[in-house]
């Protein structure tokens, strides 16, 4: 069943490279005790993800923090060395953590994935953007169309908070 609004985040572990290496994120704590803006991509480095999905998070985090929340964080059905790199070449800096779900074990348990191997592209995560609060979803939004970037922006997400 697909994760919805009153839900808790399920339990899991994603992936974040640090100049240190290959750190593992429990999800329990990351969204334990804070207020975190979780959006997914189908892929690092594809155009719409690229062009205007991530870098609305990141012009926008400051307003984002203005309205209280803590962290914002991108996941993708990715390696964290790819997550890094398009963090690296979209300027992220600080502002936006970028999360890797290799396996898509944790997209899997939200019951957002998305299956694009009729196009050779493998099973990937939804575009979908998520607050939670405490560990609790309290906003959702996915894409009905992957391609296309409406409910889960920047912006919209904003207008929700």
């Amino acid at each position: 069943m697909t994760i919805k609004v009153g839900d808790k985040v399920p339990t899991g572990t994603l992936r974040e490279k640090t100049a240190d290496g290959i750190d593992e994120i429990a999800t329990d704590d990351f969204f334990g005790g804070k207020k975190v803006v979780l959006f997914s991509v189908p892929g690092a480095f594809t155009p719409t993800c690229s062009a205007k999905h991530l870098p609305g998070y990141v012009s926008h985090a400051a307003d984002l923090k203005g309205k209280g929340v803590d962290e914002i964080a991108c996941l993708a059905v990715n390696d964290p060395f790819v997550m890094e790199a398009w963090g690296k070449d979209q300027h992220v800096g600080g502002s936006v953590r970028m999360l890797a779900d290799g396996s898509g074990d944790f997209t899997k348990a939200l019951d957002l994935v998305l299956d694009l191997s009729a196009i050779g592209l493998g099973v990937r995560g939804s575009r979908f953007a998520m607050v939670v609060d405490e560990g609790t979803v309290t906003h959702l939004a996915v894409e009905p169309n992957p391609g296309e970037l409406d409910v889960s922006s920047a912006e919209s997400v904003l207008g929700s908070l």
